[in-house]
């Protein structure tokens, strides 16, 4: 970003957002936007308790099992749609159905068939995630060149080896990058199963906060999420850098 001849770094944008929240938080407009300063207070007041360590374990253990879950199938579906043109016109109908719909409103048809409990959860977070990885793990696949798999075929490759040593590296680009949104849309997936389904980890902490009015605890635990998934996504982003040499292999 460039003012007049002056380069300025993207992120200093935020230190104007952050600027402008503690002005209305102090002016006390609305007692839904409390100040940013005491917000970073409380952050650091509940993030060392017994309470948020709980809820931390509850919320990334459904989170991680249903990511790996979601992984599990997403990947295999997509590389199966991009191989096979018969999958593909199966699945890909529903694949891009659930995709663009409002997956909150089928929370309650996973409570009816998975009862009240944490398995509930965990299938929320795979109904939020698995789409978008089975979606890029598809057009990773559909991206490679075909002589590569004619070469794994005239060399005798296995379908396991065609798969793991073909189809696997050469779209990890693509899967990776499924996978990061993936679990980016399971941080919303878990919170939301939590909130709807069994008021616990922290879920149960957002309906403590809210019910109390304590918004300066409300927001300092939803700025953990934000942090958090942030986090996820730069990691990810950056191995996906790393990995991107793969994708030079399928041409």
């Amino acid at each position: 970003m460039t003012i007049g001849k002056i380069r300025v770094p993207l992120f200093c944008s935020l230190f104007l957002w952050a600027a402008l929240w503690e002005v209305v938080g102090q002016s006390g407009a609305s007692f839904i936007i409390p100040p940013l300063s005491a917000i970073f207070e409380r952050m650091a007041e509940i993030v060392p308790t017994a309470s948020f360590a709980s809820a931390l374990w509850i919320t990334a253990k459904a989170f991680l099992l249903g990511n790996l879950i979601a992984i599990g199938l997403g990947v295999p579906l997509g590389v199966l749609m991009g191989r096979s043109i018969i999958a593909d016109r199966i699945f890909l109908p529903w694949v891009n159905l659930f995709l663009s719909a409002p997956l909150t409103a089928l929370v309650p048809v996973i409570m009816v068939i998975f009862g009240l409990g944490e398995t509930t959860i965990i299938m929320t977070v795979v109904l939020f995630a698995v789409w978008i990885i089975v979606l890029d793990a598809r057009a990773g696949v559909r991206a490679i060149s075909p002589s590569l798999v004619e070469m794994a075929r005239c060399f005798g490759a296995s379908r396991w080896q065609a798969f793991s040593k073909i189809y696997l590296l050469a779209a990890l680009p693509e899967i990776l990058a499924g996978i990061r949104l993936g679990m980016i849309r399971a941080v919303k997936g878990v919170v939301i199963g939590q909130l709807l389904v069994s008021i616990i980890g922290f879920g149960k902490l957002f309906e403590l906060y809210s019910s109390r009015f304590l918004m300066e605890h409300f927001w300092a635990l939803l700025f953990v999420l934000f942090a958090f998934a942030f986090t996820l996504n730069e990691v990810l982003a950056w191995l996906e850098r790393k990995l991107d040499y793969y994708a030079a292999a399928r041409q």
